[in-house]
C-alpha cells in the first residue's frame, strides 16, 4: 500500500496525482475553475468550486490508477499560497469569495501599515514584506467588509484559512481546522522564530486569535478523510505551500540547495536550514518546512514575468505558433545580437521591487530579427533569475554548485543552458518534473511510513539532463553589465513626472 494521492490546488486549476512508492505516476487528473475579478486589481475564487474540483479529480486520478481507498496510505495537499477563506464553523460555508494572492484590494491598508509603528516588527517576525499579496490584511478586509463578520468572529463562530486549511476541513468532515508552518509563514501574522502566532500582529492587523487554524508539522497525520467522499477513510498527511512542496519535491534538503520554478513567473527558493537568514536584497524569509517539530528555513525571491514573456512572443507579437517554437526560433542565432530584453511587464519582482518598472527592448539596431529577439527573450528570464540568485548568495554566503529546475518551461534546453551559463553553475532537470505534487506526496508518505526518511528519498530523485556553463567569465560579465544597464533604462518608467 505504497500509494499516495497528492492534491495539487493551483490557482487557475486543481489537480491530483497518485505516486507509487518508486515515486512514479499512476493517475492523474486536472479542472480549471472560474477567475473572478469584481473590480480592476481585485482577483475571487468560489471556495466551493474550488472544494468540488479538488474532489473531483481526486476521485478522477485514483480511478486512473485503478485504486480504491484502502490501496492508498495517505494523502498530500499542496496549495495556491496566500489565498484567504473564511467560512462558518457550523455550517462550513463560506460568507465570501476567496481573496486571491494576486488580488490588490488591501494596498492602501498596507501602505499605512508601512508607515506605522509595527513596521519593523512585521518585517523581523514574519520575513515578509507588508504587500496585499499575503493573507493577512485579506482576513481583515473580510472582517471588515462582511457584515456581521468580525462580531461573528470574535465569538468564534468563523474560521480562517488558506487553501490548504479549506480542504483539510471538507477531506475531514470539518473535524480539523489546522496548517502548517509554511502556509502560515505567508499570512503575516506568524511570527517565524518562535513558531506561533503573534498577538501584537494579530492586534495591528485586528484579526481576533479565535478565527485561526493550529499550525502543525508539514508532515504528520491530520486527520481521515470522511469515508463517503473517497470510499473509505484515508489519513491526511502531509501539507505544503506550492514553492515550498517543489523544493521538498526536488529533495534540496540541505543548506544551500536551491530550485527553480519556471511557471508564469519564476520562484527561487534556497535552502538555508535550522535558522532564518534575513536577507538585505529585497528577499522573503520564510519556513519552508517543518518536520518532527524542526523547523527548515528558506529564502525566495519572485519574479513576475518568466513564461509570461514567452507567451507574449505568441500571442502578442505572433512570430511564435506556440510556446515551444521559442527554443527552435531563438537557436537559429548563436547570440541575442547585444539587444537585451526586460519582462518588465507588471513592474519588476525581487530583488529590485520596482512597481512602476515596465518592459523594454533595447539595442535594436537593422540587422535585428525574430530571431535575436527570441533568444534575447530567454536571456530576459535567465538574467532575472541570476539577480535573484545573487542576492541570495549575498544574503546567505553561501555558494550555490548547482540550481534543480521544474516547471513549464524547464522543457527548454537552450533556456537552461543560458541560465547555467549566466549563473556559472550547473542547471540540473530531474527526471520527475512534478516537483510541487511529488513535493506534497513525500510530506505525506514520510508520515505513514511510505518512505522511511529524506534520505531515502534523496537517493530517489533522479537527473534527466545536466547543463554545465558554456561561457567564458569575461563573456557573462558583459552580458550581466548589459542586463543591469537595460533594467535602468527600464526603472520607473510607468511614475509620474519627467
Amino acid at each position: 500500500m505504497g500509494n499516495v494521492l497528492a492534491l495539487d490546488q493551483g490557482t487557475t486549476s486543481s489537480r491530483a496525482i497518485v505516486f507509487n512508492a518508486d515515486g512514479l505516476t499512476l493517475g492523474q487528473a486536472q479542472q480549471e475553475f472560474e477567475q473572478i475579478f469584481p473590480r480592476p486589481g481585485w482577483v475571487e475564487h468560489d471556495p466551493s468550486e474550488i472544494w468540488q474540483t479538488q474532489l473531483a479529480v481526486a476521485r478522477d486520478a485514483l480511478a486512473a490508477a485503478g485504486l480504491a481507498a484502502h490501496e492508498v496510505a495517505a494523502i498530500g495537499i499542496t496549495n495556491q499560497r496566500e489565498t484567504t477563506v473564511l467560512w462558518d464553523r457550523d455550517t462550513g460555508e463560506p460568507i465570501h469569495n476567496a481573496i486571491v494572492w494576486q488580488d490588490r484590494r488591501t494596498a492602501e491598508r498596507c501602505d499605512e501599515l508601512r508607515s506605522g509603528s509595527t513596521a519593523t516588527l512585521f518585517r523581523e517576525c514574519t520575513g515578509l514584506q507588508i504587500d496585499p499579496y499575503f493573507s493577512g490584511t485579506k482576513v481583515a478586509w473580510l472582517l471588515d467588509h462582511v457584515d456581521g463578520a468580525r462580531q461573528r468572529a470574535e465569538a468564534g463562530e468563523l474560521a480562517f484559512g488558506t487553501v490548504d486549511s479549506w480542504l483539510l476541513w471538507n477531506l475531514t468532515g470539518g473535524r480539523v481546522h489546522a496548517t502548517d508552518a509554511s502556509n502560515a509563514s505567508r499570512t503575516l501574522l506568524f511570527d517565524i522564530h518562535t513558531q506561533t502566532w503573534h498577538p501584537e500582529l494579530l492586534a495591528a492587523l485586528d484579526v481576533p486569535a479565535a478565527v485561526l487554524p493550529t499550525v502543525r508539522d508539514s508532515s504528520e497525520v491530520y486527520g481521515e478523510t470522511d469515508p463517503g467522499l473517497l470510499g473509505g477513510a484515508i489519513p491526511v498527511a502531509g501539507i505544503a505551500g506550492d514553492q515550498q512542496a517543489a523544493l521538498f519535491g526536488q529533495m534540496c534538503v540541505q543548506p544551500g540547495m536551491s530550485k527553480n520554478t519556471y511557471g508564469t513567473g519564476c520562484f527561487l527558493l534556497m535552502n538555508t536550514g535550522p535558522e532564518p537568514v534575513a536577507s538585505d536584497n529585497g528577499l522573503l524569509t520564510t519556513v519552508a518546512w517543518r518536520l518532527g517539530g524542526q523547523t527548515t528555513y528558506a529564502l525566495e525571491g519572485s519574479v513576475f514575468i518568466g513564461g509570461a514573456a514567452v507567451q507574449w512572443l505568441r500571442d502578442g507579437l505572433g512570430i511564435i505558433d506556440s510556446a515551444s517554437d521559442v527554443e527552435t526560433l531563438a537557436a537559429q542565432v548563436d547570440d541575442s545580437g547585444d539587444i537585451y530584453c526586460v519582462p518588465a511587464f507588471a513592474g519588476l519582482g525581487a530583488p529590485h521591487w520596482d512597481a512602476y518598472a515596465r518592459g523594454a527592448v533595447l539595442g535594436i539596431t537593422r540587422g535585428t530579427s525574430a530571431a535575436h529577439l527570441a533568444r534575447a527573450t530567454l536571456e530576459g528570464i535567465a538574467h532575472q533569475v541570476a539577480d535573484v540568485l545573487e542576492a541570495m548568495v549575498a544574503d546567505s554566503g553561501v555558494q550555490i554548485p548547482e540550481l534543480r529546475v521544474d516547471g513549464g518551461a524547464a522543457a527548454n534546453d537552450l533556456l537552461l543552458q543560458i541560465q547555467a551559463n549566466l549563473i556559472g553553475a550547473r542547471v540540473v532537470r530531474p527526471t520527475q518534473l512534478e516537483s510541487t505534487a511529488l513535493g506534497a506526496a513525500y510530506l505525506a508518505g514520510l508520515a505513514t511510513g511510505v518512505w522511511d526518511n529524506t534520505d531515502e528519498l534523496a537517493r530517489r530523485w533522479g537527473i534527466e539532463s545536466l547543463f554545465e556553463p558554456q561561457l567564458a567569465d569575461e563573456e557573462v560579465a558583459s552580458m550581466r553589465s548589459g542586463w543591469s544597464k537595460a533594467v535602468q533604462r527600464c526603472r520607473g518608467w510607468a511614475r509620474e513626472g519627467p
